[in-house]
């Protein structure tokens, strides 16, 4: 017997866990020597790498809420069909974002000192209103994503350790706030380049072993076995309401990450144009093999549950597969830092880009302009640990972690996916278009998930209308009002004069 299955599983867990924390509070405590600026703290002094960008920007699209709300949930709904989900989010969500967005966003921010989306929006639709209405919904919006993370984590933590979901939150949330608290921006991107590796070790192993389980019993036999309950089920072919289901989840995982303030921000520190196209190819691969893997393994929960949901519901999916599938106690500690570690990125990039928007757009630009940027770091990480609070305290929401997830990303992508594209590339948007595509995009997505209650299953749906409603009102409005020769009709077209690159 090897020493590791001598030791006792919940010791062998915890010092997997301590390893990876005290690695943690290391990189904070290092980074918290450099820098104090907000450029240092937010940007990075726009100096990352391809490896380091690319593997922040995926461990922040891929959290415990994919890997434990999504990929569940998704292959108990749709069985194999499931996988596709992970693949659009490479094609899509990965190698298309980073052609179309990386290096123009990177130009543009760099060019006119940009470190959010609110000054993005200011500069390019010359409105101070736009800054502060974005960054009023970046904050409260990224609020119950923020929170279906913690909800994704706890999930597993309970069902593997065995402890209190509370006590889990608390000590996830104390993790990411320590993070953000000691190094900002650089401290995340270095913290999330070794994470990014522990989540492609990790995933390839879990496949392995879950593949090698009794439950599923080969590669060969399990996808036997799952096409035969699809076709019992009524699963293959889909219905058409859940093939219209799986389209809005696949889009919205997919597209919706481009209007995603958080993902968009890791475009802001890249170093040059040949670290974007690295980028290109190192976040693509990374997406095939988390996403594609993540909902690979969810594909199969019908195997090991049967047609009956497990207590607790979709939430609980994932956490009891790995629970029943045998795996070595090592494994399971390295999968639990592997969700840890997925966990506490997205929480980071959320916390800082909602906070930083605060206290640059809505504090030092609105209400103190003398403000030193010394102090508006300072601020920042206060309101990083004000950020966490709230966070714990909508986790505590009896919400599905798929629906709180669903809810934020609709509303935020509807609000600001259309301004945000066409701004990069087509001189003819203006600041009336981009508020009608704005407003728009916010009120076909918030509405109907308010009006339920934040409990309607239909998320993704919303979400996927609310993006194409404000494509099609930038493109109407800003015609219109061109056409009227209206105030807001003006054009900016000296935001895209692209000097030599130099600075933060």
């Amino acid at each position: 017997m090897g020493y590791f299955t001598l030791m006792d599983r919940q010791l062998t867990i915890w010092i997997v866990i301590g390893v990876y924390a005290v690695f943690m509070l290391a990189v904070g405590i290092l980074s918290s020597r450099r820098g104090e600026g907000m450029a240092s703290f937010t940007v990075g002094g726009r100096n990352a790498g391809a490896w380091i960008s690319a593997l922040s920007y995926g461990t922040a699209y891929f959290s415990a809420v994919m890997f434990v709300g999504y990929s569940g949930g998704s292959g108990w709904s749709y069985g194999l069909w499931s996988i596709l989900v992970g693949i659009g989010n490479a094609v899509f969500g990965s190698l298309l974002a980073w052609l179309v967005l990386a290096n123009r966003t990177r130009e543009l921010t760099r060019q006119h000192h940009i470190k959010s989306m609110p000054q993005l929006f200011e500069k390019r639709f010359q409105s101070p209103a736009m800054r502060l209405f974005s960054c009023i919904i970046i904050f409260i919006f990224l609020i119950p994503y923020s929170a279906s993370v913690y909800k994704g984590l706890t999930s597993v933590c309970s069902v593997i350790l065995g402890i209190d979901e509370q006590v889990c939150m608390i000590v996830i949330a104390i993790a990411s706030a320590l993070l953000l608290v000691l190094g900002g921006y650089m401290a995340t991107l270095k913290a999330d380049f070794v994470q990014g590796f522990v989540m492609m070790f990790g995933v390839a192993a879990l496949i392995v072993l879950l593949v090698l389980s009794p439950q599923v019993g080969g590669l060969q036999n399990g996808l036997s076995n799952m096409l035969d309950y699809m076709k019992s089920h009524e699963m293959a072919p889909l219905s058409g309401k859940s093939a219209v289901a799986l389209i809005s989840t696949i889009l919205m995982t997919s597209f919706g990450t481009w209007g995603l303030p958080q993902m968009v921000h890791k475009y802001y520190g890249i170093r040059d144009k040949k670290e974007v196209k690295r980028g290109v190819v190192i976040s693509t691969f990374f997406a095939l093999l988390v996403a594609g893997g993540g909902y690979f393994i969810g594909s199969f929960s019908h195997l090991f549950f049967g047609e009956t949901m497990p207590e607790g519901g979709k939430d609980f999916l994932v956490p009891l597969m790995l629970d029943q599938a045998g795996l070595p106690n090592l494994l399971i500690g390295v999968i639990l830092v592997l969700l840890i570690s997925a966990s506490v990125s997205t929480l980071s990039s959320i916390t800082l880009t909602a906070c930083s928007t605060v206290s640059m757009d809505l504090v030092k630009s609105g209400l103190r302009k003398t403000m030193a940027d010394k102090n508006v770091a300072a601020l920042t990480r206060i309101l990083c640990l004000a950020f966490v609070v709230l966070s714990y305290l909508i986790a505590n929401y009896p919400t599905p972690i798929l629906e709180m997830m669903s809810y934020s990303w609709g509303i935020l992508s509807g609000s600001f996916l259309a301004p945000y594209l066409l701004c990069l590339y087509w001189k003819g948007i203006n600041r009336a278009g981009a508020w009608a595509g704005m407003l728009g995009g916010f009120l076909t997505a918030f509405l109907p998930a308010a009006f339920s209650g934040f409990t309607t299953p239909d998320g993704p749906l919303y979400a996927c209308i609310a993006m194409a409603v404000s494509f099609l009102l930038c493109f109407a409005v800003s015609k219109l009002a061109t056409i009227m020769k209206w105030r807001s009709s003006q054009r900016n077209d000296a935001f895209y004069r692209i000097r030599e690159e130099s600075g933060s």
